[in-house]
Protein backbone atom coordinates (compact mmCIF):
# COMPACT_ATOMS: atom_id res chain seq x y z
CA UNK A 1 0.00 0.00 0.00
CA UNK A 2 2.76 2.61 0.99
CA UNK A 3 4.49 1.89 -2.60
CA UNK A 4 1.11 2.67 -4.34
CA UNK A 5 0.50 5.42 -2.38
CA UNK A 6 4.50 7.00 -2.93
CA UNK A 7 3.92 6.09 -7.16
CA UNK A 8 0.44 8.26 -6.85
CA UNK A 9 2.35 11.43 -4.46
CA UNK A 10 5.56 11.28 -7.21
CA UNK A 11 3.61 10.64 -10.23
CA UNK A 12 0.01 11.28 -9.81
CA UNK A 13 -0.84 7.91 -11.50
CA UNK A 14 -1.85 5.16 -10.93
CA UNK A 15 -3.51 1.54 -12.75
CA UNK A 16 -7.00 0.76 -12.10
CA UNK A 17 -5.72 -2.15 -9.97
CA UNK A 18 -4.33 0.02 -7.96
CA UNK A 19 -6.81 2.10 -7.46
CA UNK A 20 -9.13 -1.10 -6.63
CA UNK A 21 -6.82 -1.81 -4.19
CA UNK A 22 -6.52 1.31 -2.66
CA UNK A 23 -10.18 1.66 -2.31
CA UNK A 24 -10.80 -1.95 -0.85
CA UNK A 25 -7.63 -1.79 1.91
CA UNK A 26 -8.83 -1.90 5.51
CA UNK A 27 -7.27 1.06 6.77
CA UNK A 28 -7.85 4.10 4.50
CA UNK A 29 -5.65 6.75 7.39
CA UNK A 30 -2.39 6.75 5.18
CA UNK A 31 -4.06 7.11 2.01
CA UNK A 32 -5.96 10.82 3.86
CA UNK A 33 -2.44 12.06 5.12
CA UNK A 34 -0.70 11.65 1.61
CA UNK A 35 -3.77 13.22 0.09
CA UNK A 36 -3.54 16.09 2.90
CA UNK A 37 0.40 16.56 2.19
CA UNK A 38 -0.24 16.91 -1.56
CA UNK A 39 -3.05 19.18 -1.08
CA UNK A 40 -0.57 21.20 0.87
CA UNK A 41 1.92 21.09 -1.61
CA UNK A 42 -0.08 22.48 -4.67
CA UNK A 43 -2.90 24.63 -3.57
CA UNK A 44 -1.28 25.61 0.12
CA UNK A 45 -3.62 25.92 3.15
CA UNK A 46 -6.26 28.29 1.91
CA UNK A 47 -9.86 27.73 1.97
CA UNK A 48 -12.00 29.03 -0.75
CA UNK A 49 -15.33 29.76 0.44
CA UNK A 50 -18.02 29.33 -2.90
CA UNK A 51 -21.63 30.97 -2.29
CA UNK A 52 -23.76 29.40 -3.50
CA UNK A 53 -27.53 30.61 -4.61
CA UNK A 54 -29.90 27.82 -5.55
CA UNK A 55 -32.23 30.07 -7.68
CA UNK A 56 -34.60 27.41 -8.81
CA UNK A 57 -35.62 23.78 -7.74
CA UNK A 58 -37.68 23.39 -10.86
CA UNK A 59 -36.20 20.09 -12.84
CA UNK A 60 -37.27 18.54 -16.57
CA UNK A 61 -35.08 15.57 -15.21
CA UNK A 62 -36.00 12.99 -13.56
CA UNK A 63 -32.79 11.08 -11.98
CA UNK A 64 -33.72 8.54 -9.22
CA UNK A 65 -32.00 9.53 -6.62
CA UNK A 66 -32.80 13.49 -5.97
CA UNK A 67 -35.32 15.02 -4.57
CA UNK A 68 -35.90 18.18 -7.26
CA UNK A 69 -36.63 14.85 -9.60
CA UNK A 70 -39.62 15.58 -12.22
CA UNK A 71 -42.07 13.24 -10.74
CA UNK A 72 -41.48 14.35 -7.14
CA UNK A 73 -44.85 15.77 -6.19
CA UNK A 74 -44.22 16.77 -2.82
CA UNK A 75 -42.10 19.49 -3.94
CA UNK A 76 -42.87 22.94 -3.95
CA UNK A 77 -41.71 24.45 -6.41
CA UNK A 78 -39.83 28.20 -7.18
CA UNK A 79 -38.25 30.42 -8.94
CA UNK A 80 -36.18 33.59 -8.33
CA UNK A 81 -36.23 36.42 -10.32
CA UNK A 82 -33.35 38.17 -12.03
CA UNK A 83 -33.74 40.64 -8.98
CA UNK A 84 -33.61 38.39 -5.87
CA UNK A 85 -30.43 36.31 -7.69
CA UNK A 86 -28.79 39.68 -8.10
CA UNK A 87 -29.44 40.97 -4.56
CA UNK A 88 -28.34 37.38 -3.10
CA UNK A 89 -25.01 37.73 -5.15
CA UNK A 90 -24.65 41.44 -3.86
CA UNK A 91 -24.79 40.81 -0.16
CA UNK A 92 -22.60 37.44 -0.57
CA UNK A 93 -19.59 39.75 -2.63
CA UNK A 94 -20.31 42.57 0.16
CA UNK A 95 -19.74 40.45 2.97
CA UNK A 96 -16.70 38.83 1.05
CA UNK A 97 -17.07 36.19 -1.02
CA UNK A 98 -14.99 35.76 -4.46
CA UNK A 99 -16.97 33.24 -6.12
CA UNK A 100 -20.50 33.21 -6.48
CA UNK A 101 -22.47 29.75 -7.80
CA UNK A 102 -25.80 29.71 -9.63
CA UNK A 103 -27.19 26.41 -9.12
CA UNK A 104 -30.70 25.15 -10.02
CA UNK A 105 -32.01 22.35 -11.70
CA UNK A 106 -32.68 21.55 -15.06
CA UNK A 107 -34.56 24.34 -15.50
CA UNK A 108 -35.09 25.53 -19.35
CA UNK A 109 -37.17 28.72 -18.33
CA UNK A 110 -33.63 30.37 -17.59
CA UNK A 111 -32.76 30.77 -21.38
CA UNK A 112 -28.75 30.96 -22.04
CA UNK A 113 -29.32 34.53 -22.80
CA UNK A 114 -31.82 35.18 -19.92
CA UNK A 115 -29.06 33.78 -17.59
CA UNK A 116 -26.14 35.59 -19.97
CA UNK A 117 -27.72 39.37 -18.43
CA UNK A 118 -27.34 38.24 -14.89
CA UNK A 119 -24.06 36.66 -15.15
CA UNK A 120 -22.72 39.82 -16.72
CA UNK A 121 -24.65 42.02 -14.19
CA UNK A 122 -22.66 39.43 -11.51
CA UNK A 123 -19.25 39.78 -12.94
CA UNK A 124 -19.47 43.48 -12.27
CA UNK A 125 -19.32 42.76 -8.51
CA UNK A 126 -15.18 41.36 -9.13
CA UNK A 127 -16.34 38.23 -8.27
CA UNK A 128 -16.12 34.47 -10.43
CA UNK A 129 -18.95 33.21 -11.50
CA UNK A 130 -19.69 29.42 -11.44
CA UNK A 131 -22.50 27.67 -12.86
CA UNK A 132 -24.35 24.50 -12.04
CA UNK A 133 -27.48 24.14 -14.13
CA UNK A 134 -27.38 20.72 -16.22
CA UNK A 135 -27.07 20.05 -19.75
CA UNK A 136 -26.96 22.65 -22.40
CA UNK A 137 -25.63 22.58 -26.05
CA UNK A 138 -22.61 23.76 -27.31
CA UNK A 139 -23.72 26.92 -28.50
CA UNK A 140 -25.63 27.90 -25.15
CA UNK A 141 -22.47 26.99 -23.28
CA UNK A 142 -20.52 29.26 -25.23
CA UNK A 143 -22.90 32.12 -24.55
CA UNK A 144 -23.08 31.56 -20.50
CA UNK A 145 -19.25 31.57 -21.38
CA UNK A 146 -18.96 34.96 -23.43
CA UNK A 147 -21.08 36.65 -20.57
CA UNK A 148 -18.60 36.57 -18.16
CA UNK A 149 -18.74 33.00 -16.73
CA UNK A 150 -15.92 31.28 -15.48
CA UNK A 151 -16.79 27.45 -14.07
CA UNK A 152 -19.41 25.22 -14.59
CA UNK A 153 -20.18 22.32 -12.30
CA UNK A 154 -21.82 19.21 -14.44
CA UNK A 155 -21.09 15.96 -11.87
CA UNK A 156 -21.51 12.81 -14.16
CA UNK A 157 -22.52 10.87 -10.85
CA UNK A 158 -20.67 7.62 -12.41
CA UNK A 159 -19.34 6.49 -15.45
CA UNK A 160 -21.09 3.04 -15.53
CA UNK A 161 -23.08 3.63 -18.56
CA UNK A 162 -25.62 0.81 -17.72
CA UNK A 163 -26.18 2.56 -13.93
CA UNK A 164 -25.68 5.44 -14.97
CA UNK A 165 -28.81 5.07 -17.59
CA UNK A 166 -30.52 3.09 -14.79
CA UNK A 167 -30.04 6.53 -12.29
CA UNK A 168 -31.39 8.68 -15.20
CA UNK A 169 -34.27 7.26 -17.25
CA UNK A 170 -34.73 8.81 -20.68
CA UNK A 171 -30.98 10.83 -20.56
CA UNK A 172 -27.93 10.02 -22.10
CA UNK A 173 -24.69 9.03 -20.56
CA UNK A 174 -22.41 10.15 -24.64
CA UNK A 175 -24.36 13.44 -23.97
CA UNK A 176 -23.83 13.94 -20.32
CA UNK A 177 -19.72 13.59 -21.86
CA UNK A 178 -20.61 15.37 -24.63
CA UNK A 179 -21.29 18.76 -22.32
CA UNK A 180 -17.94 17.59 -20.44
CA UNK A 181 -15.88 18.34 -23.43
CA UNK A 182 -17.78 20.86 -24.77
CA UNK A 183 -17.24 22.89 -21.54
CA UNK A 184 -13.66 21.79 -21.82
CA UNK A 185 -13.53 23.08 -25.38
CA UNK A 186 -14.93 26.64 -24.16
CA UNK A 187 -12.53 27.07 -21.54
CA UNK A 188 -14.77 26.68 -18.51
CA UNK A 189 -13.15 25.77 -15.33
CA UNK A 190 -15.02 22.48 -15.42
CA UNK A 191 -16.21 20.33 -12.50
CA UNK A 192 -17.41 16.96 -12.03
CA UNK A 193 -17.60 14.78 -9.49
CA UNK A 194 -19.55 11.56 -8.66
CA UNK A 195 -22.02 9.80 -6.26
CA UNK A 196 -20.73 6.89 -4.02
CA UNK A 197 -23.30 3.96 -2.60
CA UNK A 198 -25.35 4.36 -6.14
CA UNK A 199 -27.55 1.09 -6.17
CA UNK A 200 -24.86 -1.50 -7.84
CA UNK A 201 -21.96 0.07 -8.06
CA UNK A 202 -18.80 -1.54 -7.60
CA UNK A 203 -15.62 -0.71 -6.05
CA UNK A 204 -14.68 -1.19 -10.09
CA UNK A 205 -16.39 1.16 -11.68
CA UNK A 206 -15.40 4.02 -8.75
CA UNK A 207 -12.22 3.48 -9.73
CA UNK A 208 -13.14 4.07 -13.33
CA UNK A 209 -14.69 7.28 -12.11
CA UNK A 210 -11.19 8.33 -10.42
CA UNK A 211 -9.52 7.50 -13.93
CA UNK A 212 -12.55 9.74 -15.69
CA UNK A 213 -11.61 12.71 -13.70
CA UNK A 214 -7.68 12.00 -14.57
CA UNK A 215 -7.93 11.68 -18.34
CA UNK A 216 -10.62 14.44 -18.82
CA UNK A 217 -8.24 16.71 -16.72
CA UNK A 218 -11.14 18.06 -14.80
CA UNK A 219 -10.51 21.70 -12.67
CA UNK A 220 -12.96 20.74 -9.76
CA UNK A 221 -14.31 17.51 -8.56
CA UNK A 222 -17.05 17.03 -6.11
CA UNK A 223 -17.61 13.90 -4.35
CA UNK A 224 -20.21 13.04 -1.85
CA UNK A 225 -21.35 9.84 -0.42
CA UNK A 226 -25.75 9.02 -1.49
CA UNK A 227 -28.11 10.17 1.23
CA UNK A 228 -31.70 8.68 0.34
CA UNK A 229 -34.30 10.98 -0.21
CA UNK A 230 -37.79 9.85 0.71
CA UNK A 231 -39.50 10.65 -2.25
CA UNK A 232 -37.48 8.61 -4.74
CA UNK A 233 -37.42 5.53 -5.50
CA UNK A 234 -34.28 4.85 -3.76
CA UNK A 235 -36.60 5.06 -0.63
CA UNK A 236 -35.48 2.36 2.18
CA UNK A 237 -32.23 1.47 0.53
CA UNK A 238 -28.53 2.50 2.59
CA UNK A 239 -26.94 5.87 2.43
CA UNK A 240 -23.51 5.89 0.68
CA UNK A 241 -20.68 5.16 2.86
CA UNK A 242 -18.87 8.24 4.35
CA UNK A 243 -15.34 6.34 4.61
CA UNK A 244 -15.42 5.20 0.72
CA UNK A 245 -16.56 8.72 -0.33
CA UNK A 246 -13.37 10.06 1.14
CA UNK A 247 -11.08 7.22 -0.08
CA UNK A 248 -12.64 8.00 -3.56
CA UNK A 249 -11.89 12.25 -3.29
CA UNK A 250 -8.54 11.35 -1.58
CA UNK A 251 -7.13 9.43 -4.07
CA UNK A 252 -8.78 11.91 -6.73
CA UNK A 253 -6.22 14.80 -5.09
CA UNK A 254 -3.39 12.85 -5.26
CA UNK A 255 -3.81 12.27 -9.04
CA UNK A 256 -5.00 15.50 -9.87
CA UNK A 257 -2.80 17.55 -7.25
CA UNK A 258 -3.61 21.03 -8.20
CA UNK A 259 -7.47 20.92 -8.56
CA UNK A 260 -10.05 22.21 -6.49
CA UNK A 261 -12.12 19.70 -4.61
CA UNK A 262 -14.81 21.13 -2.01
CA UNK A 263 -15.34 19.10 1.43
CA UNK A 264 -18.80 18.51 0.46
CA UNK A 265 -22.34 19.04 2.34
CA UNK A 266 -23.32 15.73 1.88
CA UNK A 267 -20.21 14.41 4.23
CA UNK A 268 -21.03 16.58 6.66
CA UNK A 269 -24.81 15.78 6.68
CA UNK A 270 -23.54 11.34 7.08
CA UNK A 271 -20.72 12.71 9.62
CA UNK A 272 -21.06 15.86 12.04
CA UNK A 273 -16.81 16.49 11.40
CA UNK A 274 -17.15 15.16 7.55
CA UNK A 275 -16.65 18.90 6.88
CA UNK A 276 -13.27 19.08 8.96
CA UNK A 277 -12.30 15.48 8.10
CA UNK A 278 -12.56 15.88 4.20
CA UNK A 279 -10.42 19.27 4.78
CA UNK A 280 -7.55 17.23 6.15
CA UNK A 281 -8.07 14.27 2.95
CA UNK A 282 -7.68 16.46 0.33
CA UNK A 283 -10.24 18.94 0.05
CA UNK A 284 -9.46 23.18 -0.02
CA UNK A 285 -13.21 24.34 -1.02
CA UNK A 286 -15.89 24.85 1.28
CA UNK A 287 -19.77 25.82 -0.80
CA UNK A 288 -21.77 27.95 1.98
CA UNK A 289 -25.63 28.22 1.16
CA UNK A 290 -26.78 31.95 0.82
CA UNK A 291 -29.71 31.05 -0.72
CA UNK A 292 -32.66 32.53 1.31
CA UNK A 293 -33.91 30.70 4.11
CA UNK A 294 -37.41 30.75 2.30
CA UNK A 295 -36.12 29.11 -0.74
CA UNK A 296 -33.53 26.73 0.63
CA UNK A 297 -35.49 24.55 2.48
CA UNK A 298 -37.45 23.71 -0.81
CA UNK A 299 -34.38 22.67 -2.81
CA UNK A 300 -34.15 19.48 -0.90
CA UNK A 301 -31.63 16.97 -3.18
CA UNK A 302 -31.57 15.18 -0.11
CA UNK A 303 -32.89 15.12 3.01
CA UNK A 304 -31.25 17.13 6.50
CA UNK A 305 -28.43 18.80 5.32
CA UNK A 306 -26.27 20.03 6.87
CA UNK A 307 -25.55 24.20 7.06
CA UNK A 308 -22.57 26.13 7.81
CA UNK A 309 -21.96 29.16 10.61
CA UNK A 310 -19.47 31.11 9.39
CA UNK A 311 -17.73 31.98 12.58
CA UNK A 312 -18.31 27.76 14.06
CA UNK A 313 -16.20 27.16 10.53
CA UNK A 314 -13.56 30.37 10.68
CA UNK A 315 -12.98 28.76 14.43
CA UNK A 316 -12.39 25.20 13.14
CA UNK A 317 -10.35 26.11 10.57
CA UNK A 318 -7.92 27.84 12.55
CA UNK A 319 -7.88 24.54 14.88
CA UNK A 320 -6.35 22.52 12.08
CA UNK A 321 -4.20 25.58 10.47
CA UNK A 322 -6.71 26.72 7.67
CA UNK A 323 -7.37 30.22 6.90
CA UNK A 324 -9.97 31.35 4.41
CA UNK A 325 -8.99 32.64 1.11
CA UNK A 326 -10.00 35.69 -0.38
CA UNK A 327 -8.81 35.15 -3.56
CA UNK A 328 -11.17 33.76 -6.67
CA UNK A 329 -9.66 30.15 -5.76
CA UNK A 330 -8.76 29.42 -9.65
CA UNK A 331 -6.96 25.76 -10.12
CA UNK A 332 -3.10 26.12 -8.79
CA UNK A 333 -4.24 29.31 -7.03
CA UNK A 334 -3.31 31.16 -10.87
CA UNK A 335 -5.30 34.40 -9.90
CA UNK A 336 -4.29 37.33 -8.19
CA UNK A 337 -5.43 39.35 -6.03
CA UNK A 338 -7.71 42.36 -7.22
CA UNK A 339 -7.38 45.86 -6.26
CA UNK A 340 -10.27 46.50 -4.13
CA UNK A 341 -9.61 43.26 -2.18
CA UNK A 342 -12.16 42.46 0.39
CA UNK A 343 -12.17 40.59 3.52
CA UNK A 344 -14.81 38.52 4.92
CA UNK A 345 -17.37 40.36 7.61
Amino acid sequence: MIDIINKAKSKHSLTKDEIIFLLSCEDGSQIFKAADEVRKKYVGDDVHLRALIEFSNICRCNCVYCGLRSQNSDVERYRLSQTQILESAKRAADFGYRTIVLQSGEDIFFTADYLAEIIKDIKKLDVAVTLSIGERTFEEYKILKDSGADRFLLRIETTDKVLYEKCHPKASFENRVRCLRDLKKLGFETGTGCLVGLPEQTIESLADDILFFKNLDADMIGIGPLIVHPHTPLNGLPNGNFDLALRVMAITRLLLPDINIPATTAMETLNSQGRIIALQSGANVVMPNLTDSYAREKYEIYPNKAGINYTELSEKLSQIGRTISHLKGFRGNKDLPSSNERTFG
